[in-house]
C-alpha cells in the first residue's frame, strides 16, 4: 500500500516521524477542531504520513483557540492547535472549485485513508463524498466522524461535544444527586469518538491490505458516549432502573470514592476483602478487619452500614494526613491515589517516566510542553514531538510528491485561490 512517493514524503516532515508502525500509510485529514484532528494526529504519531487539508479562505478555526505561543514579531500560534495537529503536513485546498476537487481525487489515488468530521452529506454536496472517492481508489478507508452518524433521523443535526454528552446519556448521570446534572469536565464526546475512529480505521486498513477493498468507517459521538455509560443500559433494560447522578460514589461498590484529607482529596478503592484487611493493618487498626458487622465485602456494600461504620473509619484514617503521607503509607499495597490538579500531574514522576509530557521547540515561538502519546510500542515507538503546520505550509512539497505538479502549475493554483 506504499509508493516511493509516500516513503520519501514521510521523511521530509520537519520534526516529524521518519519511522513508525504506520510508515508509508498516507492519510488525508479534512478535519477541524478536535475529534477529527486528534484521530489523524494519533495516526501521525504512529508513523503515518498525514496531510492536513484546509480551506485557504476558512482554515481550521481551532488555530485561534487559546493558549497561544507568541513570537518577537507579534505573530501568534495556538498551542491548542499545535497539540492536536503535530506531525502533519499542511496543505490548503478549496474543494468548492473544480480544480480543488480534481486535486483531491488525484491525492486520493495515492492515499490510504481519508478522515473527515463534517455533518453527513457535506462532502457529498461538495462532490467528493465516499462513493465518488472510492471510484478513484477502491482500497480507500474513509473515516467519517460526526455527531450522530451517517444514518438515522438525527444524522443532519449539528452537534458538539455537549450534544453527545446530552443525547448519549452521560450528562444525566454525572454530578451530584441533590443538584442538576453536570457535564463531564472534558470533551469526552469528541475524545471517545476519536479513539473509536482510530480503532475502526486500523481495522479497515488491515482488511484493505488483505483484500484490496476499503470501506467507510462511520463513528458517531452519540454512539461513543453511550458506550461509556458502564452498567446504565443493562440496569435499565434488566431492572428498569434509570441511573442518575451519584457524585463521587459508585452505584454499588463501597468504599470506592473521593475522601478528604489534610491538603485535598484522595481516591480510595480498598473495597475487596483482601484490600480492606491490608488497609486496616496499614492504618493501625488490624482488629477492624474481623469486626462481624463489616468483615465482608457484601456487608460493606450495604449503604446503611457503609455510612454508619465504614465512612467514619476512613475519615479518621485520612483527614489529618496529607496526600503524600497517605500515598507513602499504602505504597504499592492498596489502591489509594491523590487527586492531583493538572500542575501536579505535569510534574508527576510517573508521567515523566512514561514520557507523557513532551517538550517541543517551535521556530520563532520557543518551547511548548504538551501531552505525549499513551501508546507505547516496543519496536516502533510513537513520536509525539512533531510540529503542527502553519496554514498550507507544505503545499509545494505535497503537490510535487503526490500530485506530480511542477512549480508553474502550483503557482497558477495559488494565484486562483485553489490552494
Amino acid at each position: 500500500m506504499t509508493t516511493d512517493h509516500d516513503t520519501t514524503l514521510a521523511g521530509l516532515l520537519p520534526g516529524g516521524l521518519s519511522e513508525g508502525a504506520l510508515r508509508g500509510i498516507v492519510v488525508l485529514d479534512i478535519t477541524r477542531v478536535v475529534a477529527g484532528p486528534f484521530c489523524s494526529m494519533l495516526l501521525a504519531d504512529l508513523g503515518a504520513t498525514v496531510i492536513k487539508i484546509e480551506n485557504p479562505a476558512d482554515p481550521d478555526y481551532a488555530r485561534d483557540f487559546p493558549p497561544k505561543l507568541s513570537a518577537e514579531s507579534g505573530e501568534e500560534f495556538s498551542a491548542f492547535f499545535a497539540q492536536f495537529n503535530r506531525n502533519k503536513f499542511g496543505l490548503t485546498l478549496d474543494l468548492s472549485t473544480p480544480e480543488g476537487k480534481e486535486l483531491l481525487t488525484t491525492l486520493v489515488r495515492r492515499a490510504d485513508v481519508v478522515v473527515e468530521n463534517f455533518r453527513p452529506g457535506t462532502m457529498d454536496k461538495l462532490g467528493v463524498g465516499y462513493e465518488v472517492l472510492r471510484e478513484h481508489n477502491p482500497r480507500l478507508v474513509y473515516t467519517a466522524i460526526s455527531g450522530y452518524g451517517q444514518t438515522g433521523p438525527y444524522r443532519r443535526r449539528p452537534a458538539y461535544d455537549n450534544s453527545a454528552q446530552a443525547t448519549g446519556g452521560l450528562w444525566s448521570m454525572n454530578g451530584f444527586p441533590d443538584r442538576p446534572p453536570a457535564r463531564v469536565g472534558t470533551i469526552i464526546g469528541d475524545l471517545s469518538a476519536t479513539l473509536y475512529a482510530v480503532i475502526g480505521t486500523l481495522a479497515a486498513l488491515r482488511r484493505a491490505e488483505a483484500t484490496g477493498h476499503g470501506q467507510m468507517v462511520d463513528v458517531s459521538q452519540q454512539d461513543s458516549v453511550l458506550s461509556l455509560t458502564e452498567n446504565a443500559v443493562v440496569s435499565y433494560t434488566v431492572e428498569g432502573k434509570v441511573p442518575g447522578p451519584l457524585g463521587n460514589e459508585h452505584p454499588f461498590v463501597k468504599p470506592y470514592e473521593l475522601y478528604p484529607c489534610q491538603d485535598g482529596f484522595v481516591f480510595f478503592g480498598g473495597y475487596t476483602d483482601k484490600f480492606w484487611r491490608l488497609s486496616c493493618g496499614l492504618f493501625g487498626e488490624p482488629e477492624v478487619a474481623d469486626d462481624p458487622e463489616i468483615d465482608t465485602m457484601a456487608k460493606r456494600f450495604d449503604p446503611e452500614v457503609y455510612e454508619r461504620r465504614v465512612r467514619p473509619l476512613l475519615h479518621k484514617w485520612f483527614a489529618d494526613r496529607t496526600k503524600s503521607e497517605l500515598e507513602e503509607i499504602v505504597g504499592d499495597a492498596v489502591p489509594l491515589s491523590a487527586v492531583k490538579d493538572i500542575a501536579e500531574v505535569v510534574e508527576d514522576p510517573q508521567i515523566a517516566a512514561r514520557d507523557m509530557v513532551v517538550d517541543v521547540s517551535y521556530p520563532d515561538f520557543g518551547p511548548l510542553r504538551m501531552f505525549g502519546s499513551p501508546i507505547k510500542l516496543g519496536v516502533t515507538p510513537t513520536q509525539p514531538r512533531g510540529l503542527a503546520p502553519k496554514v498550507g505550509e507544505h503545499a509545494d512539497t505535497v503537490l510535487r510528491a503526490l500530485a506530480d505538479l511542477d512549480e508553474q502549475r502550483i503557482a497558477e493554483l495559488r494565484e486562483k485561490g485553489v490552494i
